[in-house]
C-alpha cells in the first residue's frame, strides 16, 4: 500500500491544508498523523450529511486551526482501498486474527466467520493461536490440522513466554495489519511483544464470564517497525457476518476450491448427492469441524436472506 503517512502542507491564505492518516478516533475526535506531528481534529459536518464517517486508517485532508495547539478539521477523505465494518477501519493490507488455544476455549465458529468476512473483501488472513504454553502439543497439532487447508497463514505463539512472536512479526513487515480477536485471547499482550515495549494495557480473564475484560476500547494504529503498522481493535464476545450470500459462501473456503467434480452445478455442498466436498470430508481430506461450521453458516445465511 506504500507509505501511509502524510506528506506536505499547502498554504491557502491563512489556512494550512495538510494530508495525514487517522491513527485513532475517540469521542468524536480524530488523531491525524502527518508524518512529523499528530493533530487533534474534528470532522466537518458535511460528512454527517452524506453518511460518511472517517475511519482509523483513512488518509484525510485537514485544515490546521491552531498549529501551536496541534488542532484541525478534517475536510476530505481520500479514496479507500478497502473498508471493514467490524472492526471499523480502512486501508489495511492483511488481517491477523488472534485466538487463544485455551482460557478461554476457542469458538471456532466465530473464527470461521471472521475468516469469511475478511476473505469476502479480498483481505489476506493470518491466524495466530496464542497461549501455546498452557496446552498440550497434540492439541495444538489438532487445531493446526483443521485450518491447514484454509488458505490462511498459521502461527502459534505464547505472549507470556514471548515464543513464536518473531516469526509472526516477519510476516507483518512492510504492511498495515488489522489485529482482531475475541476478548481474552491475549491480543494486547501479543502487541506488547511485537512492539518490544509496554504499549497496551492487558486484562485478566473474567472468572464469571470466562472471557477477557475489554482492555481496548477503540481502534488505534501502532507502528512496530519501518513502514510496518498494526491496528489494534476492541475485543468482542460474538461476531456476525455482513453482506455475504449463501450462494457465494463455498467460494470463500479454500479447501473446496480444488474440488470441482460435484454432480450438480452449482452445488451447495450441503444436501446434494455425489458431492465432491462431502466425499472429501468423509475421506478425511477436509476438516469435519470446518465443514460442519460451513453447513451451519450456510443455513444461517439462507434463513436470513432478504427478498
Amino acid at each position: 500500500m506504500g507509505d501511509h503517512t502524510a506528506h506536505s502542507g499547502d498554504i491557502y491564505g491563512t489556512a494550512t491544508v495538510m494530508t495525514g492518516r487517522i491513527v485513532k478516533g475517540i469521542g468524536g475526535f480524530y488523531y491525524v498523523h502527518t508524518g512529523t506531528r499528530t493533530y487533534t481534529c474534528r470532522a466537518k459536518g458535511i460528512f454527517r450529511l452524506d453518511g460518511t464517517k472517517p475511519l482509523v486508517g483513512d488518509m484525510v485532508d485537514i485544515d490546521i486551526i491552531d498549529d501551536a495547539d496541534d488542532t484541525g478539521n478534517i475536510t476530505g477523505i481520500r479514496e479507500r482501498s478497502n473498508e471493514l465494518i467490524r472492526p471499523m477501519v480502512a486501508n489495511v493490507d492483511q488481517a491477523v486474527i488472534i485466538f487463544a488455544l485455551t482460557d478461554p476455549a476457542p469458538n471456532f465458529l466465530t473464527l470461521d466467520k471472521m475468516i469469511l468476512q475478511y476473505k469476502a473483501q479480498g483481505i489476506p488472513v493470518l491466524i495466530c493461536f496464542n497461549k501455546e504454553d498452557i496446552v498440550k502439543d497434540e492439541d495444538v497439532a489438532a487445531v493446526l490440522s483443521d485450518y491447514m487447508g484454509s488458505g490462511c497463514g498459521l502461527f502459534v505463539t505464547s505472549a507470556k513466554e514471548n515464543e513464536g512472536v518473531d516469526e509472526l512479526k516477519t510476516h507483518l513487515a512492510g504492511r498495515t495489519s488489522v489485529v482482531a480477536g475475541p476478548s481474552g485471547a491475549g491480543k494486547s499482550s501479543l502487541i506488547n511483544c511485537l512492539t518490544g515495549s509496554y504499549v497496551m494495557q492487558t486484562g485478566e480473564i473474567s472468572e464469571k464470564l470466562l472471557r477477557g475484560k475489554h482492555t481496548t476500547r477503540h481502534s488505534e494504529i501502532i507502528p512496530i517497525g519501518e513502514d510496518t503498522y498494526i491496528i489494534d481493535t476492541p475485543g468482542f464476545g460474538s461476531f456476525e457476518l455482513n453482506d455475504i450470500r449463501c450462494e457465494d459462501l463455498s467460494d470463500l473456503y479454500a479447501e473446496f476450491n480444488d474440488l470441482r467434480s460435484c454432480r450438480f452445478r452449482p452445488c451447495s455442498h450441503v444436501h446434494e448427492p455425489d458431492c465432491a466436498v462431502r466425499s472429501a470430508v468423509e475421506d478425511g481430506l477436509i476438516s469435519r469441524m470446518r465443514y460442519d461450521d460451513y453447513v451451519y453458516i450456510y443455513t444461517e445465511l439462507s434463513k436470513s436472506r432478504r427478498y
